[in-house]
């Protein structure tokens, strides 16, 4: 049996018994259903705003982690841009320099340099804005290192080039056991004449038929030039460099020969204007004849050098 509901009347000063209308019933279902419908929804936003499911947990952690990994993988694109940047340094600074080559242009080691778009500096907290950051740098990473390789390239065949021409230096003794100069480079007595002139050369004594060396690579020239050289051979090395090997008695190469250094191209002897039996022997560089003793480096000791270098400082007779 259900229970009724009684409430007090002031006018009758007694208890009555309430009766509710077909509105009255109404109205209290649709307030009980309106009060469970937003409590559900407090619970609702509860649930889904303020306490994370386990799975949203587990997304969160996997996403912190993927952060400290591409923070971690950005310090490291900055250690390797620092190699890179090294490597660049010492390419420009370093490397052309030895080969005598002009640096890069900066506008072809950094093409991107006009591009207006910046990569932020500071440190992105969100783990997307990170990720492009990342690979903006590695875009620019690998076009300066693509520049760099090309560079590399560049210095290999510049070594090859610097190879041909230190092989095309006068850099050894004409002469095999020359160990003093009997008449030096500058101002010396002729022979004939007896007064001071030029000497465009240096003279060693030696006797005749002793093997004469070329002293770098190159081509044996068709020049005969006159002036009491007697039997001379001229060698063009390139790069600017000619020899000359004067009052030989016998010729082993012809004009237009190659030779190599070292390889035996005449043999000394006493012709042209000549008082004895020597070599005579030039340096010309640009066209201009320089000190041929400041050539001997490659197959000498600082003590023969010094040795020879005293002897072509007296100022005697030539023999030519």
């Amino acid at each position: 049996m259900g229970r009724s509901i009684y409430y007090f009347n002031p006018k009758t000063l007694s208890f009555e018994k309430k009766t509710f209308s077909w509105k009255d019933i109404i109205k209290r279902v649709l307030w009980f259903l309106a009060t469970a419908l937003a409590f559900s929804v407090v619970i609702v936003w509860i649930s889904f705003y303020l306490i994370d499911s386990p799975k949203e947990l587990m997304l969160r952690q996997e996403n912190e982690q993927l952060k400290e990994e591409l923070t971690r993988l950005n310090k490291r694109y900055d250690q390797l841009a620092t190699v890179a940047t090294d490597l660049q340094k010492r390419d420009d600074n370093i490397y052309r320099a030895i080969f005598e080559s002009e640096p890069m242009p900066i506008s072809e080691r950094y093409p991107f340099l006009g591009n207006t778009q910046k990569v932020n500096s500071s440190t992105p907290t969100d783990a997307s804005a990170l990720l492009e950051e990342i690979h903006q740098k590695a875009n620019r990473l690998t076009v300066s290192m693509a520049a760099q390789s090309r560079s590399f390239d560049t210095i290999v065949t510049l070594i090859g080039k610097k190879k041909q021409m230190l092989q095309s230096i006068p850099a050894i003794r004409p002469l095999p056991n020359c160990y003093e100069i009997t008449s030096g480079f500058g101002y010396r007595y002729h022979p004939i004449l007896k007064v001071l002139r030029p000497h465009t050369g240096i003279d060693i004594s030696a006797k005749k038929g002793t093997p004469v060396y070329a002293t770098a690579d190159g081509v044996v020239s068709k020049q005969t030039p006159g002036g009491g050289y007697g039997n001379v051979i001229v060698i063009n090395h390139g790069y600017s460099y000619q020899t000359l090997y004067a009052h030989l008695s016998k010729k082993a190469v012809k004009p237009g020969e190659h030779v190599t250094r070292g390889q035996v191209i005449g043999y000394v002897g006493n012709t042209g204007l000549s008082t004895g039996s020597h070599l005579h022997y030039e340096v010309i560089k640009d066209g201009v004849r320089v000190n041929p003793v400041h050539f001997f480096f490659q197959d000498i000791t600082p003590e023969e050098y010094e040795a020879i270098l005293k002897s072509s400082q007296q100022v005697n007779q030539a023999l030519s």
